[in-house]
């Protein structure tokens, strides 16, 4: 596997920071990465997703969206609207210098963004979800103690996995804005939905929203007991072979 630093202009006009993995041999196809809420290109999940699809020969491209890890701009000024936008410049990214993907693969908050942006990546043949909300206000359930102060004063710093953030209240009326029903019915595109049932972020009804409202081809893949982040190394490695060995069918090589 090769591994490559590099970086892209994002939805603000500020430096995202990617990675891209690739197979020795050249890639067959091309997959864009949209990692979970406040999280960041290298967590576990994402690089081991991306470990085993460069060893069936898929390229993967995975980014930190704006003020997160190693990309500029401030988070508290991102919104899903943001995340998506991101996500359009990396598939230009890779349109322009490699090859458009086909392959777009979506963790938690990252997945409702996939889902959002797919039907505007023409070349992308196959969508996967992981531990996705069917509603991107999903995520409001984070910092629910902090609702009544972001309304009141505009902001807040609320704790997200042990790290401060600073919410907005545009954050909160963005997601309002987002529905994404239609969206995944008019997607046209092969979906993975895969969660995991006693999953405390993001409910497995979600899953039943996502998977209900696709038409076919869809899959779903229930990932047992795995929590929301695949922090077992044996869940993300189930989840990454699985998301190999589906993609398969879909990709033109």
């Amino acid at each position: 596997m090769q591994a490559q630093r590099l970086d892209f202009m994002g939805a603000y006009g500020t430096k995202l920071a990617a990675r891209l993995d690739a197979p020795d041999e050249p890639a067959r196809a091309y997959a864009l990465f949209a990692h979970c809420f406040t999280c960041g290109k290298d967590v576990f999940a994402a690089s081991r997703i991306a470990q085993a699809l460069t060893e069936h020969g898929i390229a993967v491209l995975r980014f930190d969206f704006t003020g997160l890890g190693a990309s500029e701009g401030e988070f508290a000024n991102t919104n899903f609207s943001s995340n998506v936008q991101d996500l359009l410049a990396a598939a230009d990214y890779l349109r322009t210098h490699l090859q458009a993907p086909q392959l777009l693969i979506g963790h938690s908050l990252g997945g409702a963004a996939t889902l959002a942006v797919a039907d505007a990546i023409p070349e992308a043949r196959a969508v996967v979800t992981i531990g996705a909300p069917s509603d991107p206000q999903h995520v409001t359930h984070l910092f629910r103690d902090h609702m009544d102060t972001i309304a009141a004063e505009g902001e807040a710093e609320v704790q997200l996995a042990g790290r401060p953030f600073r919410i907005r209240k545009q954050f909160l009326d963005d997601v309002a804005e987002h529905r994404l029903k239609e969206k995944i019915g008019a997607m046209r595109k092969a979906l993975l939905v895969m969660h995991a049932p006693g999953d405390t972020t993001v409910g497995i009804e979600n899953a039943m929203h996502i998977f209900t409202a696709a038409k076919h081809p869809k899959s779903y893949v229930s990932l047992d007991t795995a929590d929301h982040l695949l922090t077992k190394r044996e869940d993300a490695v189930y989840a990454a072979r699985m998301i190999a060995a589906w993609s398969e069918r879909y990709l033109h090589t």
